[in-house]
């Protein structure tokens, strides 16, 4: 019963609309006036306030046709640049912008599926447990909406996020993630009349990232140096030097040992250059345990229903070890497990990014499966009723 028209509608009407992070006010008022009009309980948190924003995350509650704990769905409201004046294009059954910015299918194509899936649900009347409906503000940058997100609002446990690629699969493992920014203090000095005096920041720096390996450490870890800057001429030596990185890893133990070992070799190579009696080069560390790693046993709920609402459908459900985070590792570290769907999107972040109708159609029925085999587990519905709960597999296009 998964109407496409509508679908494909909203979605445009998302994408079209601006909000990059920190402004996804214009967007989040649409989301309120819809879910509203849905009868929703709408309310919006402080989040936006700390981190800076025009709004904060947005939640709406749903009440039940069955007793029994809620389930929430979630996605976010914010793009990355270049994400203004998104003009989108439909051909053969794919969306695309139009070259010059970024389509925003990461993450309007959540906003756009959990929406067409709660019509369907009330159109039909579909038995249903209680509903909340999460969209995030600033995950883009740094996972923030999260991070600042007002939990006390929230009652369910469990529930999905879209935000991924894959349509035939949940993700159950992503790796946790330290940032880290080292400092490197040398001294500055005329490169020409007199570089013996000066004490290059850049040298240390780069005696530092030669001791390391970086990339891929092991099949889930990995380290990466994405930033250096520093010096100011050609004929001056460095003083200063700032270095920024991260380390992934799906072990915590692995994380903070790749993490140690880099900030180790930055002090070795500033003590191998410090001359006797010297207290430069001089090394400062600011490391930000950006997020956990997540970890949803196979048999989960959320784990168990995915694959279930798949088998329904007569597709496949494979579970997912990913290389990023997402804000289901933030809400993870709240005790609160959320499984990974995709939506269908593909070059995210780029002007070639795209999505097709159709996988956003298949996203919405897992999704309308999964609500359908919670209400009926919680309502302890016979054979034929559950055949009623399930009759959202269908799709009207329009």
């Amino acid at each position: 019963m998964i109407n496409s028209g509508r679908l494909s509608h909203r979605f445009v009407t998302f994408a079209q609309t601006d909000s990059v992070s920190r402004q996804e006010g214009e967007i989040a008022g649409k989301l309120e006036k819809i879910l509203k009009e849905m009868g929703a309980e709408v309310v919006f948190d402080d989040a936006g306030e700390k981190v800076g924003g025009e709004c904060g995350n947005l939640v709406a509650k749903f009440k039940g046709t069955v007793d029994g704990e809620p389930l929430f769905l979630c996605g976010h409201m914010d793009t990355v640049e270049p994400g203004r004046g998104v003009k989108v294009l439909f051909k053969d059954g794919v969306f695309t912008s139009d070259g010059t910015t970024i389509l925003g299918a990461d993450d309007k194509s959540a906003l756009a599926i959990i929406l067409e899936v709660m019509d369907v649900i009330f159109e039909n009347n579909l038995p249903h447990p209680p509903i909340e409906v999460v969209f995030t503000i600033c995950e883009e940058i740094g996972l923030l909406g999260a991070k600042h997100f007002n939990y006390s609002l929230l009652d369910s446990k469990i529930g999905y996020i879209l935000d991924s690629t894959d349509t035939d699969g949940v993700v159950i493992q992503a790796p946790g993630s330290t940032k880290f920014t080292i400092n490197i203090h040398g001294r500055a000095s005329h490169a020409g009349a007199d570089p013996e005096h000066g004490i290059s920041a850049i040298r240390v720096a780069a005696r530092a990232i030669n001791s390391l390996t970086l990339g891929r450490i092991d099949y889930e870890t990995t380290c990466n140096i994405g930033k250096i800057k520093g010096g100011n001429a050609t004929n001056i030596i460095p003083e200063f030097t700032s270095v920024d990185g991260e380390a992934r890893s799906h072990d915590a133990q692995k994380l903070k040992s790749i993490t140690d070992t880099i900030i180790k070799a930055f002090f070795d190579a500033a003590a191998a250059l410090r001359s006797e009696g010297e207290t430069l080069p001089k090394i400062e560390v600011k490391l930000d345990q950006d997020y956990p790693a997540t970890n949803i046993p196979e048999d989960h709920e959320v784990v168990v229903l995915a694959k279930k609402a798949a088998a329904n459908l007569g597709r496949p459900m494979e579970l997912k070890r990913i290389g990023g985070g997402a804000d289901a590792n933030i809400f993870f570290s709240k005790n609160i497990v959320a499984g990974v769907l995709g939506t269908g999107m593909t070059a995210v972040h780029t002007v070639k990014e795209s999505i097709r109708l159709s996988d956003m159609v298949n996203t919405a029925e897992v999704l309308l499966e999964i609500i359908s085999i919670k209400a009926a587990d919680q309502s302890g519905f016979s054979d034929g009723n559950k055949a009623a709960a399930k009759a959202g597999a269908g799709v009207i296009n329009t």
